[in-house]
């Protein structure tokens, strides 16, 4: 799809056309979307396509019998805050987000409306569903991963730079899922004879004043973990590492995409044809106490050769074999 007409579709997602309520005896269902993202990323792009080409396979159109009123948040706290209320005030029939923080500001407007989840790692220790298989409440959805996995991308670090001996762990520690990534992480260190230094930053600054930092010593290598932070400031992350000629490893391909050197992790747009079709069943009369909330299906490793190259790295055969996808 071109973007000029991606553009068109995601602006006609955001008004309810005239010609919507004039058609006598349909009725259009409306879907509030809340997402972290800032609607120019590329991947928000992607993401939004997919929801509604999935939906009109499911037989609903944008326009006619459904409506997407959309807010891209853009890791701002304050703008999610507002429009979870606005989304909430406009009380929609479901309401899909992704990420804990949009969750959790929906939360605070709202214990009856459904919600639909994507990109959250343990909805149970955070408290949003009371259990994987009954959620029990207003709200089920889709799991990003187990933390477990975070520990993964220390043995592909070390597999594609042996030398590595020191890891910069770019998180989110004020988040729960930059937690328990980093207590997987630190579990997995030790095995592999790693020292880590956890950066909690705050901004794209922050970013770059702390890898720069890292760098100043030999035998350095990145994780980057999920987190919002990370995701907005993926490309500015790469540049950086790529200055100080440090290996990273990520946990979403998005990230290898924009330029990063190699990511272990789930498919991030399958798990938006899977919400799309919990809506789909919620606008059908199903409750989302009683659609159990769902793992990831597809793990993928995708590496860069080019960024590869230009750090100075050979790819191990063994490494390129197992590979779902390369970026030469």
């Amino acid at each position: 799809m071109r973007r000029r007409d991606f553009i068109s579709l995601i602006g006609s997602a955001g008004v309810w056309p005239v010609a919507a309520w004039a058609q006598q005896g349909k009725q259009v269902r409306r879907v509030a979307v809340l997402m972290s993202l800032s609607a120019d990323d590329p991947e928000a792009t992607v993401r939004s396509t997919v929801l509604a080409q999935t939906l009109q396979e499911l037989g609903w159109t944008v326009g006619q019998n459904i409506q997407l009123e959309y807010r891209w948040a853009g890791g701002d706290a304050g703008l999610r805050r507002r429009y979870a209320a606005d989304l909430v005030a406009l009380a929609p029939d479901v309401i899909l987000t992704n990420g804990a923080a949009s969750l959790i500001a929906l939360r605070q407007e709202t214990g009856t409306l459904p919600i639909v989840f994507i990109n959250i790692v343990d909805p149970v220790g955070a408290g949003f569903v009371a259990s994987l298989a009954r959620p029990g409440g207003n709200i089920t959805g889709f799991t990003l991963f187990e933390f477990g996995l975070s520990g993964k991308w220390l043995e592909l670090l070390k597999e594609i730079k042996p030398s590595v001996t020191r890891v910069a762990i770019i998180r989110d520690g004020a988040a729960t899922v930059g937690i328990g990534q980093w207590a997987a992480i630190q579990s997995a260190a030790s095995s592999f004879g790693l020292e880590l230094a956890p950066i909690d930053p705050r901004d794209a600054g922050e970013i770059e004043r702390a890898i720069t930092a890292f760098a100043q010593f030999p035998n350095g290598g990145l994780i980057v973990t999920v987190s919002t932070l990370a995701a907005l400031h993926r490309e500015l992350i790469g540049t950086v590492a790529a200055r100080y000629h440090l290996p990273a490893v990520y946990g979403l391909r998005y990230f290898v995409a924009s330029g990063g050197l190699l990511s272990y992790g789930p498919d991030t747009i399958t798990p938006m044809r899977r919400a799309a079709g919990y809506v789909d069943r919620i606008l059908k009369g199903e409750k989302p106490a009683d659609l159990p909330v769902q793992a990831p299906t597809k793990y993928e490793l995708v590496v860069n050769l080019k960024t590869a190259k230009a750090l100075g790295l050979t790819v191990p055969d063994t490494l390129l074999a197992r590979a779902d996808e390369v970026i030469e």
